[in-house]
């Protein structure tokens, strides 16, 4: 995998863990998760008016992505109910890489060589590690199934999408598609917040819109990734995000300790760096 690629998905899983860290800051995250939906529908509307259309294969891609975001945004809020977001989200992200894995292999026939998969278990410990004290002080079932539930959501839609943007011909058009059609997402939770939303501060709509469009983003520079690299490796590298949220969290949040959060980042890195020479 080539230096640039590399550069491309661990800037999109900084930009991830920015956003995460606005939802977490968040009073109401099921109003805050809307906002960020709808910060994908905003630019996205323009883009799909201006941009050519994707080829008529990867529609069906786009709908079946859509329709599992749906879900993952709907666990991803109901999970954040019953645990902190230091516990959903490591369990969440760190099943991905070895879930796209398996689906591209078994489904897409792509095999990883032995050394990447060493990379992929050194990101996942360091996802782990980041996080091992609030897991072992125990994680709840409600919140360890939904957990779980959005970490195979998250699976799904990155095999999705890794095909629909491969037979798109456009990999900017199906990347406006994937955003407009948020557009289900916010909706619905507008409607569920709709007396909230009345009454929230400018600045919080401001905030939640721009997550979005980091969120945006952020899924745009993982679908150019995914046309030269491994769903696998790529899924692995953008599976970093946490991380960087770890690392947000003790030097803007002051939360947890940094021997931990260090220690994690260096597996990670060496993940990073086997994954990239042999992928």
């Amino acid at each position: 995998m080539s230096l640039p690629i590399i550069a491309i998905i661990l800037t999109a899983a900084l930009l991830h863990a920015v956003w995460n860290a606005i939802v977490k800051t968040a009073i109401d995250r099921t109003t805050t998760l809307g906002l960020v939906a709808l910060g994908h529908v905003l630019p996205g509307t323009l883009m799909v008016v201006i941009l050519p259309l994707p080829t008529a294969e990867s529609f069906i891609y786009i709908a079946l992505s859509t329709l599992v975001h749906f879900g993952y945004f709907y666990l991803l809020g109901r999970a954040y109910q019953h645990g902190d977001l230091s516990v959903v989200y490591p369990i969440a992200r760190g099943i991905v890489p070895v879930l796209v894995s398996l689906w591209a292999l078994l489904l897409l026939g792509e095999v990883l060589p032995f050394a990447v998969w060493c990379g992929i278990a050194l990101i996942i410990t360091g996802i782990l590690f980041s996080s091992w004290k609030v897991l072992r002080s125990g994680v709840g079932s409600s919140a360890l199934v939904l957990a779980l539930a959005t970490g195979f959501c998250i699976s799904i839609y990155s095999l999705v999408d890794g095909v629909g943007v491969r037979v798109s011909g456009n990999t900017l058009s199906y990347w406006a598609w994937g955003a407009f059609l948020h557009l289900f997402i916010a909706s619905f939770a507008g409607w569920r917040r709709r007396q909230t939303l009345l009454h929230l501060p400018a600045r919080v709509w401001a905030l939640g819109i721009a997550g979005g469009m980091v969120s945006m983003t952020a899924y745009g520079l993982v679908l150019y990734a995914k046309n030269f690299a491994p769903l696998g490796a790529v899924s692995a590298l953008r599976e970093t995000s946490v991380i960087f949220a770890t690392l947000i969290g003790y030097f803007v949040l002051k939360e947890g300790n940094w021997k931990r959060r260090f220690g994690a980042a260096i597996l990670m890195a060496f993940g990073i760096a086997v994954i990239g020479m042999n992928a």
